[in-house]
């Protein structure tokens, strides 16, 4: 359900991912038509999105698949992999089937966790955790379709899928003038939120984009429990909720006039 306008990425980056979206609508012509088939080992698209949480790596992926009128398999690793012998095999072939009959686009996320380095072997686990990259690495080799694999540390990614990657995106905290965007982006048209300094909370936090998309949600809700307009207080406290969450520290520098107002809603 998102479109290109949802994203604010920088030029080079939305050429990028455009190209994923290249690569798949014309494979047909390029790789039957034009006779390129005989100079690849598959069709299929592979795409490496890396980055920060929050940075809009997901978003992205629905993007593409959206644009491609494809649907999006989100891929719950906890579920694929197991730690008896032949299971993550058994899971990972039933997933490339299904993808494969339904023409889906395969979103690995945190992939580092099933795509990792192969290790050396010290133990029958050693191997057969190897034998479980070396089989994917082979099923990416077969499938025809797009797969999208997402990461917060790209240095962990076993070198051999990188070398099957046709595009990588590197997704990065946004600046100043695009949190501004991001801010207005997420606060909608109908929502009485003319109080909001959005270029103000741009340029006082940097955080990332799903951040201020949850900072705003929680502003508005503040509003709506008051029966007045969002303002930009509501979005600071909203900013404060968020890094209450991820254990980090509200520092008077950092929030300026609303500290006070931030720590003492913490207090009640």
């Amino acid at each position: 359900h998102r479109s290109w306008d949802d994203m604010v990425l920088s030029p080079e980056r939305m050429v990028l991912l455009r190209t994923i979206v290249d690569r798949y609508q014309h494979a047909d012509l390029v790789y039957d038509d034009w006779g390129f088939s005989e100079s690849v080992s598959s069709r299929g698209v592979v795409a490496l999105f890396s980055g920060p949480s929050g940075t809009g790596k997901t978003l992205a992926a629905e993007v593409v698949a959206g644009t491609l009128g494809l649907d999006l398999f989100k891929i719950d690793l906890s579920s694929v992999v197991s730690k008896y012998i032949g299971e993550t095999e058994k899971n990972l072939e039933e997933i490339f089937d299904a993808a494969s009959a339904g023409n889906l686009v395969l979103f690995f996320d945190e992939a580092d966790s099933l795509f990792g380095k192969r290790s050396e072997v010290k133990d029958a686990r050693d191997r057969y955790a190897n034998i479980e990259v070396s089989y994917l690495l082979q099923r990416l080799e077969a499938y025809e379709g797009l797969v999208v694999m997402a990461t917060n540390f790209e240095k962990n990614v076993d070198e051999a899928f990188l070398r099957r990657i046709h595009t990588r995106i590197e997704f990065a905290l946004p600046e100043a003038a695009e949190r501004e965007r991001i801010w207005e982006k997420n606060i909608p048209e109908a929502a009485p939120a003319s109080q909001v300094d959005v270029a103000w909370l741009a340029e006082r936090f940097e955080i990332s984009g799903g951040l201020i998309r949850n900072a705003a949600v929680h502003a508005a809700f503040l509003a709506a429990a008051r029966g007045g307009e969002i303002t930009t207080e509501d979005a600071v406290t909203g900013v404060a909720f968020e890094y209450r969450k991820l254990g980090r520290l509200i520092k008077p520098a950092g929030f300026g006039e609303y500290y006070d107002a931030v720590t003492r809603l913490a207090d009640h």
